[in-house]
């Protein structure tokens, strides 16, 4: 669940998505993420790693981006990503 500690880290494994739900970023527990624009699926493909509530990301081209989790909010560059709730 977004903003409980593990250890030294934050547990930030789910899927997560901009308000308007264009942009979808699947964070798998292996330490690879998955992410979708739009019509686009797979547009970014990479690994993260998280320090803290710090996330450093490494696409499959070597692109290199951060993030951080902040009251349940995840800011990776310029977006602005929350969890998706899974329906019971």
């Amino acid at each position: 669940m977004a903003g409980t500690v593990e250890g030294d880290h934050v547990d930030v494994v789910g899927m997560w998505v901009t308000a308007d739900g264009h942009i979808r970023q699947e964070l798998l527990p292996d330490g690879r993420y998955d992410e979708a624009r739009g019509e686009r699926r797979s547009a970014y493909t990479g690994r993260y790693t998280v320090t803290g509530s710090h996330l450093d990301y490494v696409d499959d081209t070597g692109f290199t981006a951060t993030g951080d989790l902040r009251d349940g909010v995840l800011y990776h560059e310029h977006l602005v990503l929350y969890r998706e709730q899974k329906s019971s």
